[in-house]
């Protein structure tokens, strides 16, 4: 396609953004009164086999629709609104655009048909550990909770303890989020069924808010065969989290944030950002503008999911403009979008791009959209089966079920941030820190001392187009071994593992201490020439928050 070409298309989104509300907003009104009429409101869910098939395979366009759109401000806007001004391109050929040249990005996907497929291969009633074994033994890159908890399974650290965040960090981040897309479609209109599911999966890598987080998700998902009504899959998927958790709150926020700014989702995004734009695990976010956590980012998928009214383009053109995860939170709104109105009806102007890629394998997997349109609806027939409904030639019946709340878990009680410390120092043999608090954290990881040329970068990194990250050899058979004294008593000996599928992403962490003054050492017990470990920053924590040093008037 020419420059000039592109431009236009650029030019004329708003243009279709506009005209596509009306359109999406009609076939959301006839399907909403062929749904009334049929006496779906409570009940046993009715649907044809065709029906459901077209429903999964929605969802899946949806989702991967939604990632590609907002790939290019993937975090690019932290604790900002994407403006209306800045133009988000879609154009034919755009998702095999990405396809090759950012495979990576795809991984709301992949991660997702990884589960399809242990499922597929261990049948409906898989156990959480074998699960885990599947999932910790994939090639492919991860990041955040998702590699914390595969450290965690290769090391003998099983679920739920994989995921819980005294071992694992980053356990309120939205890794399960992003990735239980999967389960809402082989638990169609049966939500209790879904967050049974969740409880299995979500446990490997998450806890807390970021469990919360994939739960509902896939109540989303579920519920979106039930109702072509936004706001009540909203108002019942938030029923399966437990009252009193901050997770509830924060999406019981945005609902009555919506009812009382109907018409003005940025406001409503302001409400969040005032109130909820804080992460305290992650460390990557903690104390900055990067904003990872499930609450916030489930935050903008429900924005998007009220303030679109069901309505495809604008739907996830919201959740996108809200910022932070700007290609996983679409990608949930489009998936949810794309199970109400079903493949059918996602219009031709977002469905072409991705025809391209139905039946192409994504990275580092078997796996296929068109081979997880199939098996979804198989799973989807087991369960319906499981749960009492029927499955026939020309009618699938769907047992109600009334959404009922999980466990209630809540991660980092009296743990709150005081400090980040920019350390950035580098050692070879041991490092001592002093901190006053109950908690800390040392951000960084194992280095390579090498050349860093273009030679030695084409082999050891791995390239997404012009960019180029993580120098860590993907091969390399070095494990450092490192002791941890707190208060000069060894508390672990970890292990730091090069290679880039093993690593451990922090080096070093301790919650729930007492309250007072610690040390704590990193002895590295086998050091080598070749190698540093780098800490880039100190997170502290205390039991309590910490105290403004402002002055309480403007009196000096």
């Amino acid at each position: 396609m020419t420059n000039n070409n592109h431009f236009i298309q650029l030019i004329l989104l708003p243009v279709f953004l506009m005209f596509m509300t009306g359109f999406s907003g009609c076939t959301l009104k006839n399907a909403d009164n062929q749904k009334q009429s049929a006496g779906q409101e409570k009940g046993d869910l009715q649907l044809t086999p065709e029906q459901l098939k077209d429903k999964i395979a929605g969802g899946w366009a949806g989702q991967t629709i939604g990632v590609v759109y907002g790939a290019p401000v993937e975090f690019k806007y932290q604790g900002a609104i994407i403006p209306d001004y800045q133009i988000i391109p879609w154009r034919e050929g755009y998702v095999k655009y990405w396809w090759d040249k950012k495979p990576g990005l795809f991984d709301d996907i992949y991660t997702d048909l990884n589960f399809v497929n242990a499922f597929e291969i261990h049948g409906m009633e898989v156990p959480m550990d074998t699960i885990a074994n599947h999932w910790a033994n994939t090639a492919y890159h991860l990041a955040h909770a998702n590699q914390a908890s595969r450290y965690n399974i290769l090391q003998g650290i099983m679920p739920p303890q994989s995921g819980n965040w005294k071992n694992n960090p980053h356990a309120d981040d939205l890794d399960f989020q992003i990735e239980a897309d999967f389960i809402g479609l082989m638990a169609p209109g049966m939500v209790n069924q879904a967050t049974e599911i969740a409880d299995r999966v979500g446990h490997i890598m998450n806890s807390g808010d970021g469990w919360y987080g994939g739960v509902y998700v896939s109540a989303l998902y579920s519920l979106a065969f039930t109702t072509n009504r936004p706001n009540e899959i909203v108002e019942q998927a938030i029923k399966t989290i437990p009252e009193g958790t901050q997770f509830r709150q924060c999406i019981d926020d945005v609902i009555q944030w919506h009812k009382e700014n109907p018409n003005d989702w940025k406001a409503t995004w302001f409400q969040v950002q005032k109130k909820w734009d804080k992460d305290v695990g992650c460390p990557k976010g903690c104390y900055l503008s990067f904003n990872i956590d499930a609450k916030i980012n489930s935050a903008y998928v429900t924005i998007g999911l009220l303030y679109g009214e069901g309505d495809f383009t604008k739907s996830i053109d919201i959740s996108t403009r809200c910022g932070q995860d700007a290609d996983c939170n679409p990608s949930t709104v489009g998936g949810v979008l794309g199970v109400m109105l079903g493949y059918s009806q996602i219009p031709a102007f977002w469905l072409k791009p991705l025809q391209e890629i139905e039946n192409l394998n994504f990275e580092g997997t078997p796996m296929s959209l068109a081979k997880a349109y199939e098996l979804s609806y198989k799973h989807a027939e087991k369960l319906i089966l499981k749960n009492g409904g029927k499955v026939d030639s020309k009618q699938i019946v769907i047992p109600y079920q009334q959404a009922v709340a999980v466990a209630f878990e809540q991660n980092f009680e009296k743990t709150f941030p005081i400090l980040r410390d920019r350390f950035d120092k580098s050692f070879t043999d041991e490092l001592r820190y002093e901190f006053t608090g109950n908690g800390y954290i040392f951000y960084g990881n194992l280095v390579k001392n090498a050349k860093i040329d273009r030679d030695y970068i084409d082999r050891v990194s791995k390239r997404v187009g012009s960019e180029v990250f993580g120098l860590a050899e993907p091969n390399d058979l070095y494990v450092a071994q490192l002791e941890i004294y707190i208060d000069n008593v060894l508390d672990e000996t970890v292990k730091l593992p090069m290679k880039n599928t093993s690593r451990r992403l922090e080096p070093a962490w301790k919650y729930n201490l007492v309250e007072g003054k610690h040390t704590v050492r990193l002895k590295w017990v086998n050091p080598h020439p070749d190698y540093e470990i780098r800490i880039n920053d100190i997170v502290v924590y205390s039991e309590k928050p910490a105290a403004s040093n402002l002055p309480l008037t403007n009196q000096l």
